[in-house]
């Protein structure tokens, strides 16, 4: 964070010192929230939770070097007492924004957003300081700790913004104001709290409707490809850049196809010229993931050229998400368990088919969560595309919701034989430990509450431990 004094703090956020001998002493370290973050020169922040109050670390980060606390009540160590953590980290973050002079991209969409967010910031990265949302950090919490986290030779800061209602995106935008803002697509992640597609469009729309007019450089970079997305056009005075497969579309991709190994490869088409790419990252669906990248870096300045590099170059920065482990006996772990919604997840199955062409494959599937209403037919939707796009197995995990991906797959044609439904993660690594063999390639993935995590890692260390026999 860039540095600021106590009494500066206490200003901003409308709080009072209490047991600060020198407010004119300054936080030079991090912003955090939790205790075993706290280096020398921090400021830690007390939320209460259900399970632990924040409060009852105030000494113990004192002691470990936190300048002062922001606190609802007096800790008898330093601290900037507020009638609300939350509101006061927010005034923060933007009253730091204020004064960096960076300039601020902020993205949201249904599927997609921390893949995309994790390009931009490599493409971006490249040309200068940079910094970026960590993992999927992007609530009225996460979005103002990292903003916090940015210093004066942060050119650019990109925050990844998450909606669970109408109003949500608008207080994020509120708080860091984007010049740069991106909208991936519109699907059904939620729905079941948002009520319809359309409502998901309005809240996501919320983000170029905070954007400058295209005159003081606000640019809103759309998916053509996705009609709920084209149509935000009216909704904003910023500039308007399209990206997609569509013949309109000012940033695109041509020749699109996937290495043998499943990884995208295409000739980026700019306004200012175009570039081959061949990515790292694993299926089809990253494309539009890169075309949103490119669009950005373009509008902030990047050739064709650069923007190909970059994203040619550019990896995994959030864990669980594609992240692919070749055991030592020839199988192949596809962890993207971190979360799932129908979009990804039929996007996954596709790059799995993709990866294993040749080869055996297993999709390892559970709960899509927050689907109200549709869960029933999404869940039996995604049993029948494993069935279609020819998938070796499929192991439903859990519940209900998997007994429904279940079913689809066997109403589809599997009879039983190409899918089945296990109990608990337990169940389907026992399963599969007694299953592979050299050469499979295992996709896991299911919303985050479902922890299946837990399979793709104790599966991708089994290898090193000869638990599964060749056969």
């Amino acid at each position: 964070m860039i540095a600021l004094s106590l009494a500066e703090i206490a200003a901003v956020t409308g709080g009072q010192t209490h047991d600060i001998p020198d407010t004119s002493v300054q936080v030079t370290g991090p912003v955090v929230r939790d205790s075993r973050e706290v280096v020398p020169g921090a400021l830690f922040v007390a939320f209460s939770g259900e399970r632990v109050d924040g409060h009852d670390f105030a000494a113990s980060v004192v002691e470990a070097g936190a300048v002062a606390v922001l606190a609802t009540r007096p800790v008898g160590v330093p601290a900037v007492v507020v009638d609300d953590v939350q509101t006061a980290l927010g005034a923060l973050a933007r009253h730091v924004v204020e004064r960096l002079g960076a300039t601020l991209v902020a993205l949201t969409g249904s599927a997609g957003k921390t893949s995309t967010k994790d390009l931009i910031a490599q493409v971006l990265g490249g040309k200068a300081p940079t910094v970026f949302t960590p993992g999927s950090l992007n609530n009225e919490i996460g979005l103002p700790l990292t903003a916090l986290s940015a210093t004066e030779e942060t050119k650019f800061l990109v925050l990844e913004m998450g909606a669970r209602g109408i109003g949500h995106i608008r207080y994020l935008a509120e708080l860091t104001p984007p010049k740069v803002g991106l909208v991936l697509n519109v699907g059904s992640a939620h729905i079941g709290e948002f009520g319809g597609r359309e409502q998901i469009a309005q809240a996501k729309g919320e983000l170029v409707e905070s954007l400058p007019p295209a005159a003081d450089g606000g640019a809103a970079i759309l998916n053509a490809d996705d009609p709920l997305v084209r149509a935000m056009a009216s909704r904003t005075k910023a500039k308007v850049v399209l990206f997609g497969e569509s013949a309109e579309a000012d940033v695109r991709a041509e020749n699109v196809r996937l290495t043998d190994s499943g990884q995208p490869s295409f000739r980026l088409h700019t306004p200012s010229g175009a570039s081959d790419v061949t990515m790292r990252l694993y299926g089809e669906h990253h494309v539009s993931n890169a075309l949103a990248a490119a669009a950005v870096a373009h509008e902030l300045g990047m050739s064709a050229t650069e923007i190909a590099t970059a994203l040619s170059g550019a990896g995994t920065l959030s864990r669980w998400r594609m992240e692919v482990t070749e055991r030592p006996d020839g199988v192949t772990i596809v962890n993207d368990a971190y979360n799932a919604n129908p979009e990804s997840v039929r996007a996954a199955l596709r790059a799995l088919v993709a990866m294993g062409k040749g080869r055996r494959t297993w999709a390892v599937l559970g709960k899509m969560a927050e689907l109200g209403d549709e869960a029933l037919a999404e869940h039996d939707a995604v049993g029948r595309l494993a069935v279609r796009l020819n998938v070796s197995k499929l192991v439903a995990v859990g519940g209900i919701e998997a007994s429904w991906l279940q079913l689809g797959a066997y109403n589809e044609g599997s009879w039983g034989e190409e899918s089945v439904h296990v109990s608990d993660a337990q169940a389907a690594i026992d399963l599969l430990r007694k299953q592979l063999r050299p050469g499979d390639v295992v996709l896991v993935k299911a919303s985050r509450s479902v922890g299946l995590e837990r399979v793709a890692q104790t599966l991708a260390e089994a290898g090193t431990e000869g638990e599964v026999a060749a056969r």
